[in-house]
């Protein structure tokens, strides 16, 4: 555990960079996937459009930037194609069956899958809170997975913190659909973006708090304000016998 906080702290510029490009990346899908499609259904709704054109449309901004990032990396993105391949799908259902309700709820059925997907990597080797967490910071991979493989306290966190995360988008998913079929059509997609956010928020205060207080945050940046001799996640690991 010793070495792996001394390669934290001897890079600071590194967690800093990872951190504003993740921060960066999530301002970016916020306006692509949020801001502008809002935007665009109450401007197309101003200028005349109807409610099931105006939801068609407005869902143009999230596919053309899922393309643009499957075209820019050049790689077959599952996810990204995951995303096209729902909006499409929502899309035609809605132009056959003619409800503007059907392409208001693509936002709840493609929550709701992808919080039973988070839920499904629990019967993986690594679940999908911990995998999101390498991704953002790849220069800590190392520690992490040291982490992974020397602590069960950590890994217990981290299937808890995938539950959370899971159980969460599976109830914003429920909401969603039923704010689709039970709410006026031009009110849901602005309630839609709150909810975006309060979820969002409500999901990310929770894991700092559990991050915090089970002393992980303190292990991979020691840098961070005051440290204890030992964090409860390293005490973990050498009360078990296995650092």
């Amino acid at each position: 555990m010793a070495a792996m906080r001394d390669e934290a702290e001897l890079a600071p510029d590194s967690n800093h960079s990872e951190q504003t490009a993740a921060r960066r990346q999530f301002a970016l899908t916020l306006l692509c996937d949020v801001v502008l499609p809002v935007g665009l259904y109450y401007a197309l709704r101003s200028a005349g459009c109807g409610e099931l054109v105006s939801l068609l449309l407005s869902a143009a901004a999230p596919a053309l930037s899922t393309g643009y990032s499957i075209v820019k990396q050049r790689r077959i993105d599952s996810v990204g194609i995951f995303v096209i391949a729902i909006l499409v799908l929502a899309g035609l259902g809605s132009l056959i069956s003619g409800s503007p309700r059907l392409a208001l709820a693509r936002g709840g059925w493609f929550t709701g899958l992808i919080a039973l997907w988070i839920l499904g990597s629990l019967f993986t080797s690594r679940p999908f809170t911990y995998r999101a967490l390498k991704t953002l910071l790849p220069g800590k991979a190392a520690t992490l997975e040291g982490l992974w493989q020397a602590d069960p306290r950590f890994r217990r966190i981290w299937r808890g913190l995938t539950v959370l995360w899971g159980c969460g988008l599976l109830a914003d998913a429920a909401l969603r659909v039923i704010m689709a079929y039970t709410l006026p059509v031009d009110s849901v997609p602005v309630l839609d973006g709150v909810l975006y956010f309060v979820t969002y928020l409500v999901l990310q205060v929770i894991t700092h708090v559990i991050l915090h207080r089970t002393g992980v945050f303190r292990v991979l940046f020691p840098g961070r304000g005051r440290r204890p001799a030992r964090s409860r996640v390293s005490a973990g690991a050498k009360d078990d016998g296995t650092a």
